[in-house]
């Protein structure tokens, strides 16, 4: 004990006081936690959220394409259906990338308030063209487009291939167009314009016979009906959204 240094011994350093903590320090703060404010960042091009005629546009420009010999009838259907299901204008880009023939997706959307540009006068339309009755095709591909002639039936037959048939611009002879279809191992399509009556009574086994009915509100518009039977294949039958019957058609017709 004697040899024990003192407190008061100015030979030895002094020891440090430790600081207590300041009361904020001790405590943790209290009070509603401020919310993340949402990004106002602009949404890329790519991820944009696509419409139903931005599907259809690139399905039109993938029908084309199948119609030249550019796609088979695998990467047709493919393609289609992945069309289709796009989400946003990322999921459509890939779809025509490689089809130099055809337009590419654009992002560009006209400015808000800017005036659109007068539409072109308009050109005297081709005659129809007279085709025959049935559209066949097997190992392979068979398209009908445009301006023709579609008398009261119509068959389309496909094993292992695929069948287009578009009533769009079509030059409707009967007020009543029955299409029996028959495909086996392979697919058919077919559009009408959107102002005509479609109904539908198929039969799909181990495939699918789907017919996107409508009933419009014109008494005097024609009517397809679509029927047959699908056998490991299918048969997709709809209205094409934008496209509609002529009227000088129904004039034709002799309905006024």
């Amino acid at each position: 004990m004697e040899n024990s240094p003192s407190q008061d011994d100015p030979g030895q350093p002094p020891v440090p006081v430790p600081v207590p903590l300041s009361k904020p320090e001790l405590e943790p703060r209290s009070g509603p936690v401020a919310a993340p404010r949402p990004s106002t960042a602009p949404v890329a091009d790519a991820e944009m959220r696509v419409s139903d005629a931005d599907r259809e546009r690139i399905a039109e420009l993938l029908r084309d394409a199948y119609a030249e010999g550019r796609l088979d009838a695998e990467e047709h259907a493919e393609r289609i259906e992945a069309a289709y299901a796009a989400k946003t204008f990322g999921d459509l880009v890939p779809l025509t990338r490689d089809l130099p023939a055809h337009r590419s997706v654009s992002f560009d959307k006209p400015p808000l308030g800017a005036q659109e540009p007068a539409p072109a006068p308009a050109r005297p339309l081709p005659p129809a063209r007279q085709e025959a009755p049935s559209v066949v095709a097997i190992f392979g591909g068979a398209a009908r487009k445009g301006r023709w002639r579609v008398g009261s039936h119509l068959s389309a037959f496909t094993a292992f291939g695929g069948v287009d048939i578009d009533l769009t611009d079509a030059v409707f002879e009967s007020p009543e167009v029955e299409i029996t279809v028959t495909a086996i191992f392979g697919g058919v399509e077919i559009r009408v314009p959107e102002n005509v009556s479609l109904i539908g009574s198929g039969v799909g086994i181990f495939g699918g016979f789907d017919v996107r009915e409508q009933t419009v509100a014109d008494p005097y518009a024609p009517v397809v009906r679509v029927k047959g039977v699908a056998l490991f294949g299918g048969c997709n039958a709809k209205p094409r959204r934008g496209k509609k019957l002529r009227e000088w058609v129904r004039k034709q017709l002799g309905t006024e």
